[in-house]
C-alpha cells in the first residue's frame, strides 16, 4: 500500500531528528599515543656491520642488541651498515640517523676498510671520519661516539698500512671519542671463522667480533 505524502513527511522528520540527536562515535586514540621509542645505538658501517653473507640476526648490531636487552638497558640498536660503503659514503648517509625521530644516543663508526682496499688517500679517510664526528656533535651534542680501530691488507704496502692503522687512534685522541680495539683481532686470518672470501666472518666469527665490541661499548651505556 502506497504511503501518503503526510506519512512520508513524518517519517522523514523522525529520521532527521534521530540523526541530529545521536551522539557521534568517539574517535579511538592514536596508536601508541604519547609513546616514544627508546634512544638509539646506531652502527654506521660497511659490510662488516651489515653482516654480509649472514642472517640479520647474526650481524654485529643484532648481537649487541641481545646483550643490551640482557643487561636491562633501554636502547634500541640500528644497523646502519651498507656493503661496499666508504668513509665518504657514511658521511653522506649520516644525516638520516641524526634526525630527532631517531633519538640517537650512541654512534658506533665502523668505516674505513673499503677506503683502504681502494687505496684512498690517508688524509681523505681521516678527514671524513673527523667530519662524521663533527656533524654528529653539531646535531646531537650529547651523543657518545665510538670508533672501530681497523687494519688493512699487507699488499697495500708497509708504509700505507702503518699510516692507515694510525688514523683511528689519532682521530679518537683528537676528537676525544672512544676507540674500540680492532674487532677482528680474534677472527682475521682464521679460515674456520671466515666465509669463503676470507674477509667476512662466519656466524661464529661475528659472535667473537660482537663480544670484542661489547667489551668497550657496555661501559659507555
Amino acid at each position: 500500500m502506497a504511503l501518503s505524502t503526510a506519512v512520508k513527511v513524518r517519517i522523514l522528520m523522525l529520521l532527521l531528528a534521530t540523526g541530529c540527536t545521536a551522539k557521534p562515535a568517539k574517535a579511538p586514540p592514536p596508536r601508541d599515543a604519547g609513546v616514544r621509542e627508546s634512544p638509539a645505538i646506531v652502527f654506521l658501517g660497511d659490510s662488516l656491520t651489515a653482516g654480509r653473507g649472514l642472517a640479520e640476526a647474526d650481524a654485529v648490531p643484532a648481537k649487541i642488541a641481545e646483550r643490551v636487552e640482557a643487561a636491562g638497558l633501554d636502547y634500541r640498536v640500528i644497523n646502519a651498515g651498507r656493503s661496499g660503503d666508504t668513509t665518504a659514503g657514511g658521511l653522506t648517509r649520516l644525516d638520516w640517523y641524526l634526525r630527532d625521530a631517531v633519538r640517537l644516543k650512541v654512534l658506533v663508526i665502523g668505516l674505513g676498510s673499503n677506503d683502504a682496499m681502494r687505496g684512498q688517500p690517508i688524509a681523505s679517510i681521516e678527514s671524513n671520519l673527523e667530519k662524521i664526528v663533527d656533524a654528529t656533535r653539531a646535531k646531537v651534542p650529547d651523543a657518545k661516539i665510538l670508533l672501530w680501530s681497523m687494519k688493512t691488507f699487507p699488499n697495500m704496502g708497509e708504509a700505507y698500512r702503518e699510516d692507515y692503522e694510525a688514523i683511528f687512534a689519532r682521530v679518537a685522541a683528537s676528537k676525544k671519542i672512544t676507540l674500540i680495539p680492532f674487532p677482528l683481532a680474534d677472527v682475521a686470518g682464521r679460515p674456520e671463522l671466515n666465509q669463503p672470501d676470507g674477509i667476512h666472518p662466519t656466524k661464529e666469527g661475528m659472535a667473537l667480533v660482537a663480544e670484542r665490541i661489547w667489551a668497550t661499548l657496555k661501559a659507555e651505556l
